[in-house]
């Protein structure tokens, strides 16, 4: 079928769904493949449970009339959303990073959306399927689309462009994280500059947090742009207080104001700058920028403080890598707590460098004072130290209900195979 007949019938019927078990009447399912599972093996049974028409790419007998055949699948799905996306002339605010671009999508969001009708990236489907089903849920009355890109390899981010079109973009950071798919730190900033280059190629804006030279030197060429920093910029503000909950002083971009926020850490300064900055580059009234960012509310185990009994958990097991744990540990070291008790999971996809890295973060625990500490799985168990090593989740978990803890904080924190949410379960 060709690609201009497939998108009529996507108008018809606008849901897409790729899991037969969430199959509802009228959808439009995509027969997706994988290493572990086939989608084609489950076309037959998304139509019987009401689909209206299912996109495969393997021959199978088919008595409904329903079965649209393609070449592939996931490039099929792909090449769909890019259809949609050109029918739409609004903002598409592409947003990466190596830490906090989840959060930062999430603050964007909910400040754009107190003045705008704004589609955004559920969750964290920020991969090469999540990226074009999101677009393809955007409906024909959106004023602002808001896009997470996710990317553990170089050319990925490029890939998502082609289909995105972002008209602007924000690289949050560039960080140690998938060290092993991107060839080390540099090809870190290469794979996630692919975002700048889109935008400086097609003449399009970024948003640029100028505290990060090295953002500053990836941006060469790239004309319009909007900037945020804790010293210079369209936009500046400070920290006023992180005890235990991030609070932000705007000085420049509007009328001075605290900004008080639910988030745990100064390292998401940045994350609450970036949302200020768009707020106030599209105009979303002041009082409106405020009371998003106030009420935003951590609830996907990023920056989230939540009460035990008596002790407070700062959980912040979604995912880790080298930066985001340093950080995480500094800001932890600083706050003015009793009984501090660190229970670290093991970072994954650092390929050669995983040991040394696993290593830099004991080096970095042994400058601080603290009650206990735990290391989960992973290449903390090869390493030599003084601290507690229990090799998975579980096993912390008994060990932390052992332990009889009374008003004590806790940071929790690990890459996501490591769950380390299992803890406080």
């Amino acid at each position: 079928m060709q690609l201009a007949d497939l998108y009529k019938i996507y108008l018809q019927f606008p849901s897409i769904q790729t899991d037969t078990r969430k199959v509802q009447k009228g959808d439009l399912f995509f027969a997706l493949k994988g290493p572990n599972f086939n989608g084609n093996l489950f076309a037959i049974q998304a139509l019987e449970k009401g689909a209206a028409y299912a996109v495969v790419d393997e021959a199978q007998d088919d008595n409904t009339g329903r079965l649209i055949f393609v070449e592939d699948v996931l490039t099929t799905l792909q090449e769909l959303a890019r259809v949609h996306r050109e029918t739409f002339s609004i903002p598409f605010i592409a947003i990466t990073g190596s830490n906090g671009k989840t959060t930062t999508k999430e603050l964007v969001s909910a400040v754009l959306s107190t003045h705008f009708k704004t589609a955004t990236t559920e969750g964290n489907l920020n991969n090469h399927i999540g990226v074009p089903l999101t677009i393809l849920k955007i409906k024909p009355d959106t004023e602002i689309a808001v896009i997470e890109m996710g990317a553990n390899h170089q050319k990925e981010i490029e890939s998502y462009c082609f289909y995105t079109r972002p008209s602007h973009g924000i690289i949050a950071n560039c960080g140690k994280a998938h060290l092993e798919g991107f060839g080390g730190e540099a090809g870190v900033r290469k794979g996630k500059g692919e975002l700048y280059d889109y935008v400086r190629a097609h003449d399009g804006m970024i948003f640029l947090f100028n505290d990060f030279d090295y953002l500053n030197d990836m941006s060469v060429g790239i004309a319009h742009r909007f900037e945020y920093s804790s010293t210079h910029g369209d936009v500046v503000g400070n920290i006023e207080s992180s005890e235990p909950f991030l609070s932000v002083h705007i000085t420049k971009g509007f009328e001075p104001i605290t900004i008080h926020t639910a988030l745990v850490g100064d390292y998401n300064l940045p994350n609450v700058l970036c949302a200020v900055a768009i707020g106030a580059y599209f105009k979303v009234p002041q009082e409106k920028i405020v009371a998003a960012l106030e009420n935003y509310l951590p609830t996907n185990s990023r920056s989230q403080l939540m009460q035990l009994g008596s002790n407070h958990i700062i959980l912040d097991a979604y995912n880790a890598n080298p930066t985001s744990m340093k950080a995480a540990i500094e800001n932890f070291a600083k706050m003015q707590v009793p009984k501090k008790i660190l229970m670290l999971g093991g970072m994954m996809e650092l390929g050669q460098d995983s040991i040394l890295e696993h290593e830099g973060i004991v080096a970095l625990i042994k400058k601080f004072t603290w009650d206990a500490v735990v290391l989960v799985g992973g290449d903390f168990g090869k390493i030599k130290n003084e601290c507690i090593f229990l090799p998975n989740s579980e096993d912390a978990r008994a060990w932390y209900h052992q332990q009889g803890f009374e008003n004590a904080y806790l940071l929790v924190k690990g890459s996501r195979s490591m769950q380390m949410e299992k803890i406080i379960q």
